[in-house]
């Protein structure tokens, strides 16, 4: 979860996603992670969610970050709000996130606002950490398969839906700064039903973290 812009850097950037390439197809829609059959169904409500995550390390990186991580390409160079990773860090206390970013280079940008090529071996700095004012989960799915999310950080929130895997390993979020059609009630995690500025979301923005 992340993500460190301003609130009127993301007006921007959402301006540009609306009408940006799309290098990467986004998947059909859905996710990898449903519930194992024959076992108990573990995280189908939000205590259980926060309960199991509560003092947990979450990590993401290498192929479990999305080509548009909280719906942004992460080709695109847009400083401050660039999203292109190396690493993301999160860990859960007292129902709340801190966040560390690390992230990687734009390579062959010709300067803001153009496409490059994000290599995530290309470790360009290391942000402050993000704590969250606040973090709600709700109209979480009887079968543990989606729950809504939204995290509130000083300036900016995420919203969007996740889950986590039926085995423990592993949470995903589907996040975004501002959207349409990304919640549970749309669909699944990854599901086609996403708007960004009104306009159809074709890219892929689920990050995976490993529970640690």
């Amino acid at each position: 979860m992340k993500k460190q812009l301003l609130s009127a850097v993301v007006l921007c950037a959402l301006s540009v996603v609306g009408c940006e390439e799309d290098l990467d197809p986004t998947p059909d829609g859905g996710s990898d992670a449903g519930t194992d059959a024959g076992t108990e169904i573990k995280y189908n409500t939000a205590d259980k969610v926060f309960t199991y995550l509560e003092g947990k390390t979450m990590v993401m990186q290498g192929a479990n970050i999305p080509s548009h991580p909280n719906g942004i390409n992460e080709n695109l160079l847009y400083d401050p709000s660039t999203q292109c990773y190396n690493k993301v860090t999160m860990q859960m206390a007292s129902r709340n996130l801190t966040v560390t970013s690390v992230r990687a280079v734009v390579e062959g940008a010709t300067g803001q606002g153009t496409l490059g090529d994000c290599n995530r071996d290309n470790i360009r700095d290391t942000l402050a950490p993000f704590v969250s004012t606040v973090v709600n989960i709700e109209n979480v799915k009887e079968d543990g398969t989606c729950f809504d999310i939204t995290a509130t950080f000083n300036g900016f929130s995420q919203s969007g839906r996740g889950l986590i895997t039926q085995d423990g390993t592993k949470v995903q979020l589907e996040l975004y700064f501002a959207a349409t059609g990304h919640r549970c009630a749309d669909g699944a995690v990854g599901a086609n039903t996403v708007k960004l500025n009104g306009t159809a979301f074709t890219g892929n923005a689920i990050q995976t973290y490993v529970i640690q």
